[in-house]
């Protein structure tokens, strides 16, 4: 006898609220059909279910994303660093307080030793024939974030070598829930052949038919709810294994919708208004901004930057800000609407000529123009760099590239051999944005606290007194 298990997935949703009426709608046609043939499903998440570039999610911290999960019946779930680092130690903390599904993350750790109730490494379920299935979690280690916010993420590797012993003890059949990457997930497939199924994220990579890696199935489903996942396991009661693995990834664009989370979404969207609308400051005027100019507004944000971390200079892109202020109230809805990105001020030390090497890179048209996704920013373009305590003058060249031409720094000029305090977003960091930011290696990074923070402090003590 042959029995059919049916795991159903989202990862990377990042708050893309757009897309889970259609997906809950899924969920629900496929649990009628499961329920109604008597076979085993489980719902799962991979994590960054929680963006707080969304206003609902930032209204109330993650925690009606975590309703909305309760609501579609999901099982279980692991932590993104979405989740795990845009969030204070108390908030993440108390985040899944109330979910009806398990929470796996099995290096998650928090440094005062006192772990949350809902945290599990590992957890097993019994399909309707008696088959036990081995779950575990685990997240990317970004331990530079989490160990300023008062946890600590183990070597995956460790600690997946830590508990496959007992899974496959337990288990007749395991799967991974993995908030890794795929060059991690394609690693531990490697390593790890006893490992029968791997469900990606945290990378947006798209698997529409699955990979194998010699026996292990891989799947992921891309970013933003866009595409839907399923594993089916088909298991062989008689040879007591596995004899077929398959796994879809389906555009959620023609899905029905429930209307049932549309209408929770929109009590949700009005909640989160009344809760961002309070009045930050007043202005007298109208404040322009502009992606490949120096506005007011960016210029006293990275004055703003320069001064709270006490670097020598600080630098920020344009792109940041995505609207204008209008004239009049600013609430904290305004603030989060134009500048939503969940990125964090940060500190590097550059020598003077790696310093002038980020400062020209950030002068290119293919910098400039560039249309990033990703790596904290949710904006359209990177745009101009706008400068605090540095001074740079450019010139035009014939193809139309801006060269700089000479560089100050608080009035003196750049010294190729002297080490400088450099405040900026900590996108740059990461990549190959700008490589020597990414390849600084004293970095300090400011957490809780956002840009936008920084910009709500500079509009309260800049902007409003002019």
């Amino acid at each position: 006898m042959e029995e059919k298990i049916f795991l159903y997935y989202t990862n990377d949703l990042h708050s893309h609220f757009e897309n889970l009426p259609q997906i809950i709608g899924h969920f629900n046609e496929e649990k009628e059909v499961r329920e109604r043939n008597g076979q085993s499903y489980w719902l799962i998440d991979i994590g960054d279910h929680v963006d707080r570039s969304h206003p609902i999610a930032e209204a109330m911290k993650g925690k009606a994303n975590v309703q909305l999960m309760n609501d579609a019946g999901y099982h279980l779930a692991t932590l993104g660093n979405n989740e795990g680092i845009t969030l204070d130690h108390e908030d993440l903390f108390h985040l899944y307080d109330q979910a009806d599904f398990q929470l796996l993350c099995a290096n998650l750790i928090s440094i005062d030793g006192v772990q949350p109730d809902w945290l599990k490494p590992v957890s097993y379920a019994t399909t309707e024939n008696g088959v036990r299935i081995g779950f575990i979690g685990l997240t990317a280690p970004f331990n530079d974030f989490y160990n300023l916010l008062g946890w600590s993420v183990a070597n995956p590797f460790s600690i997946m070598e830590k508990y496959l012993p007992e899974l496959a003890e337990q288990a007749d059949i395991i799967v991974f829930l993995s908030h890794l990457g795929i060059t991690d997930d394609e690693e531990i497939a490697r390593r790890y052949p006893q490992i029968d199924v791997i469900i990606g994220g945290h990378t947006h990579h798209l698997f529409r038919d699955g990979e194998y890696i010699n026996e292990t199935l891989l799947t992921a489903a891309g970013k933003h709810g866009k595409f839907v996942g399923e594993v089916i396991l088909t298991w062989d009661q008689e040879q007591r294994k596995l004899i077929r693995k398959e796994a879809y990834a389906s555009s959620t664009d023609n899905l029905p919708k429930d209307e049932e989370t549309e209408q929770k979404l929109i009590a949700y969207q009005n909640r989160a208004n009344d809760l961002l609308g309070e009045t930050v400051t007043t202005l007298e005027k109208p404040l322009e901004f502009g992606w490949f100019k120096e506005t007011f507004i960016m210029k006293q944000l990275v004055e703003t930057l320069k001064e709270w971390t006490g670097a020598e200079c600080a630098m920020l892109n344009a792109g940041l800000l995505l609207d204008r202020f209008e004239k009049g109230d600013v609430t904290y809805g305004d603030i989060h609407r134009i500048c939503p990105h969940p990125i964090n001020p940060c500190l590097v030390t550059l020598q003077g000529d790696e310093l002038l090497e980020v400062i020209r890179a950030s002068f290119t048209k293919q910098f400039t123009e560039l249309k990033l996704k990703g790596f904290g920013f949710r904006g359209e373009i990177i745009g101009r760099m706008v400068f605090a305590g540095a001074s740079v003058t450019t010139s035009k060249l014939a193809d139309g590239q801006e060269r700089v031409d000479y560089v100050e720094v608080n009035g003196s000029p750049l010294d190729m051999d002297k080490p400088y305090k450099v405040a900026t977003a900590d996108t740059f960091t990461f990549g190959r944005l700008l490589p020597g930011i990414a390849k600084a290696e004293n970095k300090q990074f400011f957490m809780p606290e956002f840009l936008r923070d920084l910009l709500a402090d500079t509009l309260r003590k800049k902007v409003a007194s002019k």
